[in-house]
């Protein structure tokens, strides 16, 4: 978590960023949000609840907080990337709905243990990796059998 100092910095990990009207209006937004969104679509959101904050400005915002680990990204097949508050604070993975969106933190040991296997199999070290599973949410499923039914 971020500690906010009395000069209006944020400090995370021996770094400070200015807390500004804009950082926490997407912080706010974030955290209301429970599934990835586009930097374009939290950019709207914004604009419709009277924020002033420019795309460029929501851009660099997230991508600051990526880098701060205070959100997670995602590429979407077309290699857009999405934001999402993460409650999870250990390395984890994501179970994302292709339809809705609706995400789902998950634990995989069986998948650290490969990793870490492969890599020593082939004389890797400080490895990293993210693994991300698309789907039909329960919900899309439904809706998408209902559509074909009703083809």
């Amino acid at each position: 978590m971020a500690e906010t100092t009395a000069h209006g910095t944020a400090r995370r990990g021996g770094r400070e960023q200015r807390v500004t009207k804009q950082r926490l209006a997407v912080s706010a937004a974030l955290d209301r949000l429970q599934d990835f969104v586009s930097t374009q679509d939290l950019h709207r959101l914004l604009h419709d609840e009277g924020a002033s904050v420019s795309l460029a400005t929501t851009y660099r915002i997230l991508q600051s907080m990526a880098d701060e680990g205070l959100v997670d990204v995602l590429r979407t097949d077309d290699g857009e990337a999405v934001y999402r508050r993460c409650e999870a604070t250990g390395h984890h993975h994501h179970l994302v709905c292709r339809r809705c969106g609706r995400a789902v933190d998950i634990e995989a040991p069986a998948v650290e243990t490969w990793a870490s296997h492969v890599a020593r199999e082939h004389g890797y070290t400080a490895i990293e990796h993210t693994v991300e599973i698309f789907g039909l949410c329960p919900e899309c499923t439904a809706i998408v059998a209902r559509e074909a039914a009703e083809a």
